[in-house]
């Protein structure tokens, strides 16, 4: 992977030289460099280019000089490293640059062969301060989606055999599903349609968390999330009150001046069904995900449900009306089920 450089410096010369010395480098793909005159070209060229990697700077220019550019560099990005390459190689200039965040420390006239493997050395760290805070941001995302016990499942030596593992387990499932969306996302453009479903979808995971839920998959513009322990049923009704609210408060300006007001169907049931990881082993595609005639059921009810309803059972509804505001739909048939099911709309 090309990385990009900023070398700041008020030598004209000092360019062509750069470009003549890693000549190679550039022609490969390597290296690509930009050049900024003083510290203060240097904060407006990071502006326009937040993929630069490392700073190579003078400390004597116009304007701003390296040691005032060092401070500023943290807040461009704690991930930029900056190497101060001066012919003002005194320790006090050293030690205060070092002290403000120089990576390290060259004197001119420059030796290309230092500077080279001094640019290596710093390019590395860069990439593994890169690699690290991926494989953190992962990890968060992570645990964001997948319940505890499923990590600790994950870091045990059997984990690799014991992949197509399952359980029966008691809990509810909930579908969330935009209304209407997919006309928007065929008549918007597409950053539009993506900012708006990420939009919607944020409000759902962050409620689906707050209430000890679990986002098992995204489905097109809908979500299902899994609520287990206590009182599943209850913070999965909580959950699905916060989404539709918050998602009932939105108005998006479409690109023909409409107004859109997006509003959320939503299908809640409980009870038994089977957890583990589902898919190919061979293709190392699987899903840990819950199946069963009760998830289906939360999938069917979700589809009859209309804009901005929260239905449930009466099964379900027995359990919570002590607790919230219920009001009987009536009878309804669902696919694959035998007879018709009374169902509730939750209020609040």
């Amino acid at each position: 992977m090309k990385s990009k450089i900023l070398v700041v410096d008020d030598e004209a010369d000092l360019q062509l030289l750069i470009k003549q010395k890693f000549r190679r480098q550039i022609r490969e793909q390597e290296y690509e460099f930009v050049f900024a005159e003083n510290g203060a070209r240097a904060l407006e060229t990071l502006d326009a280019n937040p993929d630069i990697d490392m700073v190579l700077s003078d400390i004597n220019m116009p304007e701003m000089d390296g040691l005032t550019l060092l401070m500023h560099l943290s807040e461009v990005s704690p991930l930029l490293k900056s190497v101060i390459v001066s012919a003002y190689g005194d320790m006090d200039n050293i030690r205060t640059a070092m002290n403000r965040g120089a990576f390290d420390f060259l004197t001119k006239p420059i030796d290309f062969k230092d500077l080279e493997v001094t640019m290596e050395k710093t390019l590395k760290y860069v990439a593994q301060l890169k690699e690290t805070l991926r494989a953190v941001r992962e990890n968060d995302i992570l645990r964001m989606y997948v319940d505890a016990s499923v990590l600790q499942f994950m870091t045990q030596d059997s984990f690799g055999k014991s992949l197509m593992s399952s359980e029966n387990i008691e809990a509810t499932v909930v579908f969330m599903d935009m209304c209407g969306f997919t006309t928007i996302s065929e008549q918007e453009p597409p950053d539009t349609v993506v900012r708006l479903i990420n939009k919607y979808f944020d409000v759902m995971v962050k409620e689906i968390i707050a209430q000890g839920g679990l986002v098992d998959k995204f489905m097109g513009d809908a979500v299902m999330a899994v609520f287990r322990g206590e009182y599943h049923l209850d913070r999965a009704v909580e959950s699905s009150l916060a989404v539709r609210n918050q998602i009932n408060s939105f108005k998006e300006e479409l690109s023909d001046q409409s107004g859109y007001f997006p509003k959320v169907a939503i299908g809640i049931n409980s009870g038994e069904m089977v957890s583990g990881n589902i898919g190919s082993a061979a293709l190392k595609r699987l899903d840990y995900t819950v199946i069963g005639d009760a998830v289906n059921t939360a999938q069917r009810l979700q589809s009859i449900a209309k804009p901005g309803q929260v239905v449930l059972p009466e099964a379900g509804y027995l359990l919570i009306k002590e607790a919230f505001k219920c009001n009987l739909i009536g009878e309804v048939s669902l696919k694959n089920k035998a007879g018709t099911v009374n169902i509730y709309e939750v209020l609040e």
